[in-house]
């Protein structure tokens, strides 16, 4: 038989179908397809919350063994470290005994003052206390997910803090779920008030990758001094006035700039925080915007 007439195509048990390059493009172009129409309609935030409450049993187990070893550290802390906090507590207890003796006097006086100058009452705000089950795995964000979603209340843009200050907001929520954007996150802004001077300004989260706050737009001049305290002024109608954000702790002031760098520490334990507490927005307790009145019909015509 002559070479010429054997048959070279493949045996079909070797027939794989398509071409890889064919394959590759068309999967390739699938998945732009996919991604912009994530970007633009949000498509897989279905997908993403159902699988959230599904893998969330998985979570929960995984999470146990680091739980029982932080318990069990926990119980076995030396009796000195316990006494040392025992002594703390106590000093701190006898300082602020005095202070409780006029807390009475002090809020008959303001509630007096109140209703002279006819001025409304503070808002209340409610708290929903969570725990930090792990960081988000974006390495290029400071996030925390918590073990409260949407079936316990949690609503998107509550203000998060810690015992000692705000830690950031919640910026994506899920069933049992929540994500929170810590203050220190680049993409991130609070407006704060100088408790010493009562200036206003916002700070933003340190691009350069240091756990700190940068308030920036400062004119060079600006009466701000290292050791300064900075609250939430509430102008924002998230976070409710008067919490503890951020201590200055660095002024750079140059002839060639007409804005000051100033670096600030956060209050709030944004590293390493485990449990905190989730609060209501601000603007969920305040009155609706009053709609814009329509400008009155002309009135001129022909006589």
């Amino acid at each position: 038989m002559a070479f010429g007439t054997l048959d070279s195509s493949p045996p079909p048990f070797f027939k794989q179908g398509y071409s890889a390059l064919t394959k590759l493009v068309f999967y390739g172009a699938l998945s732009l397809f996919l991604m912009m129409g994530d970007t633009r309609f949000n498509l897989s935030y279905p997908l993403r919350t159902g699988l959230s409450f599904v893998i969330y049993p998985v979570q929960w187990l995984a999470m146990r063994p680091t739980v029982w070893w932080n318990e069990f550290s926990e119980i076995t802390q030396g009796r000195q470290e316990a006494q040392v906090r025992e002594a703390e507590t106590h000093q701190k207890l006898l300082n602020q005994s005095l202070r409780a003796l006029q807390v009475d006097q002090l809020t008959l006086e303001n509630q007096q003052l109140r209703n002279i100058l006819g001025l409304r009452e503070r808002l209340e705000t409610h708290g929903l206390a969570a725990e930090v089950l792990y960081d988000a795995a974006d390495p290029y964000t400071r996030k925390l997910v918590i073990d409260k979603g949407a079936l316990q209340g949690v609503s998107l843009s509550s203000p998060v803090m810690d015992e000692y200050g705000i830690l950031g907001q919640v910026t994506s929520v899920h069933p049992l779920v929540s994500e929170v954007t810590l203050v220190i996150d680049r993409e991130n802004s609070i407006p704060v008030l100088n408790t010493r001077t009562g200036a206003r300004g916002v700070a933003f989260g340190e691009a350069g990758g240091a756990p700190l706050l940068e308030l920036r737009y400062m004119a060079t001049n600006a009466d701000i001094e290292v050791g300064d305290d900075l609250s939430t002024s509430g102008v924002d109608g998230v976070y409710p006035p008067g919490i503890p954000v951020a201590k200055v702790i660095q002024v750079e002031r140059k002839a060639d700039s007409v804005f000051a760098r100033i670096l600030c520490e956060p209050q709030g334990k944004v590293q390493g925080a485990r449990m905190l507490m989730i609060l209501d927005p601000l603007h969920a307790q305040l009155p609706a915007r009053p709609l814009p009145e329509k400008a009155p019909p002309a009135t001129g015509g022909k006589k």
